[in-house]
């Protein structure tokens, strides 16, 4: 387990921003995380809100191809489809999200623009013509290092290996459901990036964005795009979480956490009390900010990194 990591507390009215690479992920790349926290806090700097610096700093992690968001999505079994979901949400009542999104670069813009649409999720097909609506251009995720990772652990499956916790690697093939035939695929940790965030108002804002999960099967959603369940924002703060996403939507984690914060809970308690309600196989991460308060907790390595300042210029 992973030492609890918090900020020390903070004036109500001091910014900052908590952007985080995924439960499993290498902490080595803790540097691509400072750099999203970074982004997040100077788009506060240049006068954005809460939610615009949150898609800022999840946006400079969709484009770092360690991290299986945008660029760095994983593939899925037929070693060829890439669904990618992504959500935003503030306190001020802003919410949008898409699921099973394909070749674009930056799903969080796209969850940001539905927002503003009559709705709050779009998925698949509509998803995708929607995002071609607003401008969002053609582009084909898939990188020689996801292809790597793919034949990587083909290898690992090979051999046996079990590659989701609880869950028998038969059970993909049985209920296989790609237009290509079986072609045994490996296994991959459902990692997330995302980021939370405090305004100079005290207003709160999470993003979040996943290029989902290996093996999974054709249309599968976890989390990320799931309200309450991988992200929540509300009068008491913002909570983005990463992990196994059929565990985490079975305790509406994000809104559970959010929800023992507003009861007067410590952050770093809320933190840790949400990572005793899994078996300790299930790979959980969450990063949160309240109002005086910010901070990162998994039960893996996960990369992070924070950015604030004491009162913005």
């Amino acid at each position: 387990m992973t030492a609890a990591d918090s900020y020390p507390p903070s004036s109500p009215q001091a910014p900052v921003v908590v952007a985080h690479g995924g439960a499993g992920a290498d902490s080595q790349h803790k540097d691509g995380c400072a750099a999203a926290a970074e982004a997040g806090l100077a788009r506060l700097r240049g006068g954005a809100d809460a939610v615009q610096a949150a898609v800022a700093a999840v946006g400079v992690l969709e484009d770092d191809p360690r991290f299986n968001a945008g660029t760095g999505s994983v593939l899925r079994m037929d070693g060829v489809t890439i669904e990618m979901d992504a959500a935003v949400m503030d306190s001020q009542g802003r919410l949008g999200a898409v699921a099973g999104l394909r070749r674009v670069r930056h799903p969080v813009e796209v969850a940001a623009a539905v927002a503003d649409t009559p709705h709050w999720l779009l998925c698949g097909e509509g998803a995708l013509r929607f995002a071609r609506h607003i401008g969002a251009a053609d582009h084909d995720p898939t990188t020689a290092q996801a292809l790597h990772k793919h034949a990587a652990m083909l290898k690992d499956l090979q051999q046996g290996k079990r590659l989701i916790p609880g869950e028998d690697n038969a059970s993909f093939a049985q209920y296989w459901n790609f237009a290509t035939p079986l072609a045994v695929a490996p296994g991959q940790a459902c990692d997330t990036v995302g980021a939370v965030v405090r305004d100079a108002a005290g207003r709160f804002a999470v993003a979040g964005s996943t290029g989902g999960c290996a093996p999974a099967l054709l249309g599968r959603v976890g989390d990320t795009p799931i309200i309450g369940a991988g992200f929540y924002a509300g009068p008491a703060g913002a909570v983005a979480v990463t992990g196994i996403g059929e565990h985490i939507v079975r305790h509406l984690l994000a809104h559970t956490v959010h929800g023992w914060l507003a009861g007067g809970m410590r952050l770093p308690q809320a933190l840790q009390r949400a990572l005793t309600l899994f078996d300790p196989a299930i790979d959980i991460g969450l990063i949160a900010v309240s109002a005086t308060e910010s901070g990162a907790r998994s039960n893996r390595d996960m990369p992070w990194a924070a950015a604030g300042d004491a009162q913005l210029p």
